[in-house]
């Protein structure tokens, strides 16, 4: 853990160095450094730096800065984390509480990829059953064109590949901003619905929309 902590410093002060905060930007630091704590408040301010300098980024680096960046903190099961058996954090939680399972990771690394500017038909939200862990778990599939083949943003194999190169993983169900699939293959699924039926998603949204936070049961965060 030292060793991570470690990284993760070496990481932060170069992008709070080389970056100027927009307002919004700022509200979101102060608001969460004066939760969780400063160390919480320089996380959110690398973060808005890696999104800043993502900007003009292809498509493929912009995936690959973003999966780096979250892959950094630390994964912690909901229970022991928040109390709670199944708990979507807002990315202004995960970083804040420096932790959060694979939800927190995958909900994190979407919602930066949308502001920068990756469409969402592009992108799912992918629960899997990840076979040698024999447990489920979430991952970001990102697809180039309508008709091609996923590559996966995942925090257990922090490499991104195509969907067909991880055959640890079997498919469940996927969704985006808008739409629910169930995955019979590792292809596109069959649509079932709208998100809007995920009760998990909606109460993200409403959290991330009030930009309000809770805090973890277990300090992380030193």
């Amino acid at each position: 853990m030292l060793k991570r902590a470690a990284l993760f410093s070496l990481f932060l002060l170069p992008s709070i160095m080389t970056f100027a905060l927009n307002s919004t930007d700022a509200q979101w630091v102060n608001k969460v450094a004066s939760f969780y704590g400063e160390r919480a408040g320089k996380r959110v301010t690398a973060w808005r730096n890696v999104v800043a300098d993502s900007a003009n980024l292809s498509e493929q680096e912009k995936l690959a800065a973003v999966n780096n960046f979250f892959n950094q903190l630390y994964f912690v099961n909901d229970i022991d984390l928040w109390g709670k058996k199944d708990y979507w954090a807002t990315p202004l939680e995960f970083l804040g509480s420096a932790a959060g399972d694979c939800e927190d990771f995958s909900i994190a690394k979407y919602f930066t990829l949308r502001e920068l500017g990756v469409d969402d038909k592009k992108l799912r939200l992918v629960y899997v059953k990840a076979i040698e862990l024999n447990q489920f778990h979430m991952v970001v599939a990102y697809y180039p064109t309508a008709s091609s083949e996923p590559v996966l943003l995942d925090n257990i194999n922090p490499e991104i590949k195509k969907a067909s190169k991880r055959r640890d993983l079997l498919p469940v169900y996927s969704f985006n901003g808008s739409r629910l699939w169930l995955m019979k293959e590792r292809g596109k699924g069959e649509l079932a619905g709208k998100s809007s039926r995920l009760g998990l998603w909606n109460d993200l949204r409403a959290r991330m929309g009030s930009v309000k936070l809770n805090r973890p049961i277990k300090n992380y965060d030193g």
